[in-house]
């Protein structure tokens, strides 16, 4: 890797603050919807915050996965995925991006329960070794009940959890639910970040 002097570190800290302001722009414009919602907590909101709108497109699936491996950049880990369906789209544009940066992980998704046909597995995607490290992510945070149960299905495999990354945490208590589970949860954003 090369070493940035002061001035590389601070164009590539500006990059990023300037990805980011891209980002928060398209999740504003498209993918926040105010109303009455119920989410997938069974919770009642005044607005909902869908992160497969930008995802599943070009310039959010890249934005996204710049700041994501801007974030885990440092990390020693082999692996890179999350609960299907939000996750999805994120491990797609991170797996691309990082091989174009030519740092390639290994991404996965986790089902909510194994496919009962073909191969019977709860975790898609090339096959992870017991004790290889990841880090989990997905679009948006509420409880963190999606990632919990993403974390426990992969320790089932004997794979290594070493933290979660999200788009948008909702600071519904997604934060200290994974905190409990043993899981540090990073954000790009905060919904309060919103004006919510």
């Amino acid at each position: 890797m090369v070493e940035l002097d002061n001035h590389g570190e601070e164009m590539e800290n500006n990059k990023i603050i300037e990805l980011k302001r891209q980002l928060q722009e398209l999740l504003q414009e498209k993918a926040l919807k105010k109303g009455k919602f119920i989410l997938s907590s069974g919770k009642e909101s005044s607005y909902y915050l869908d992160g497969r709108v930008i995802t599943l497109t070009p310039k959010g699936a890249y934005l996204v996965a710049s700041i994501i491996l801007e974030m885990i950049k440092d990390r020693k880990i082999s692996a890179f995925g999350g609960p299907t369906l939000g996750a999805d789209p994120i491990v797609g544009a991170v797996a691309c991006l990082s091989d174009i940066q030519q740092v390639p992980l290994k991404t996965f998704i986790v089902r909510k329960t194994a496919k009962m046909h073909g191969m019977q597995r709860q975790v898609e995607g090339p096959a992870l070794e017991k004790g290889e490290e990841v880090i989990l992510v997905d679009d948006v945070a509420t409880t963190g009940k999606a990632l919990i149960e993403a974390k426990q299905a992969l320790e089932e495999c004997g794979v290594v959890v070493r933290g979660a990354v999200v788009i948008v945490d909702r600071l519904e208590g997604a934060s200290e639910n994974l905190a409990k589970a043993g899981l540090k949860l990073e954000s790009i954003f905060k919904i309060s970040d919103f004006g919510l």
